[in-house]
């Protein structure tokens, strides 16, 4: 279970300083080399083997997952984009204007514009691993908003870090999009909330997104495109630990598997080795069997009263939701009701 306090911190951030752009600094409480090595390894010495899908995001990575928001095949963005544009205003008029916005997992900021011209917070906060994606985009906003206070926070907000605002958390809203949430398990998610609602306080709000439960076929195309795009996403991971931490894995031998788990609601995306072999990573040796998988990544699906429910355990009550005609993606307003 995650740390609840309100500061979500052990140790602050550091400040790098101003950006380029006018109103922007950054903040660095990106986790240390020992910590990621200490991670992997942990992963891959379990069984199944495992490794966190935060890895996905090294700045390859991230430009690589831009263009997988771009396919056909993927939906969520795009929708979730039209929902924002339609919805912008009410949910400006819940959030309230003129706050502090913390959005968790910023990515390449395309989702937040519309919020920020509805929203005109005092100050926003984009967080995310990424820290040279992180940069390009807070420059980037800052020029589109160039009254706009940013504070850039490269961390992994899984865990806990401290935020780079003074004073109280009176006046602050949270906006978590992108259906993030579905990347960690149940009881992660809920205590990942847990964490969110004791920061913004009881009365604060948080707009999140969320992937609805829909035909297996549509999601299975969603996480396996025809381009190979995805593909190239997960096997990257592979590339950032041969670089990061010595490992000698052959991309070769490897290919991207992703499915829908029905049983458990969710998108599983794995690594699979194509014969037996040994890697070193860190110089550890590990053996993988052929046809062994590292699980990378799972994306839960909810439906609404499911989602509502594992709000509900983290101290949020229900006051919004939008959807797309189609009903494919959802975006819920929740107000903290206890924490």
């Amino acid at each position: 279970m995650m740390n609840t306090e309100a500061t979500l911190a052990t140790t602050p951030p550091r400040a790098l300083g101003p950006g380029r752009a006018p109103g922007v600094r950054f903040f660095d409480a990106h986790p240390t080399p020992d910590d990621l090595r200490a991670e992997v390894l942990a992963g891959l010495s379990s069984t199944p083997k495992r490794l966190p899908p935060k890895l996905f995001y090294d700045a390859h990575g991230s430009q690589l997952f831009d263009a997988i928001t771009e396919l056909p095949e993927y939906y969520l963005t795009r929708t979730e984009i039209a929902i924002l544009c339609d919805h912008g205003e009410e949910m400006a008029d819940l959030l309230g204007r003129g706050r502090v916005l913390l959005e968790l997992g910023s990515g390449s900021s395309l989702k937040i514009r519309t919020l920020l011209a509805a929203l005109e917070p005092e100050v926003y906060v984009p967080i995310d691993i990424s820290r040279e994606h992180l940069r390009a985009s807070a420059e980037a906003l800052a020029e589109h908003f160039p009254t706009l206070a940013i504070h850039a926070t490269c961390a992994d907000y899984s865990v806990p870090f401290e935020l780079p605002t003074e004073g109280d958390r009176e006046g602050l809203a949270a906006f978590f999009p992108g259906s993030s949430i579905g990347n960690f398990e149940p009881e992660a998610a809920r205590a990942l909330l847990t964490r969110v609602a004791a920061l913004v306080g009881i009365g604060g709000r948080l707009l999140v997104g969320v992937d609805l439960q829909k035909d297996r076929t549509t999601l299975e195309r969603a996480y396996d495109d025809d381009q190979g795009v995805t593909a190239a996403f997960s096997l990257n991971v592979l590339t950032r630990l041969n670089r990061e931490l010595g490992a000698d894995f052959d991309l070769e031998q490897f290919v991207h598997r992703s499915f829908y788990n029905e049983a458990l609601g969710r998108v599983e995306t794995h690594l699979e080795a194509l014969c037996e072999q040994r890697v070193r990573v860190a110089g550890e040796p590990f053996v993988l069997a052929a046809g062994e998988r590292i699980h990378v990544e799972n994306s839960y699906k909810y439906d609404i009263a499911g989602f509502h429910q594992l709000a509900a355990g983290a101290g949020f009550v229900p006051e919004r939701v939008w959807t797309d005609p189609r009903r494919l993606f959802s975006v819920h307003c929740l107000r903290v009701e206890s924490c």
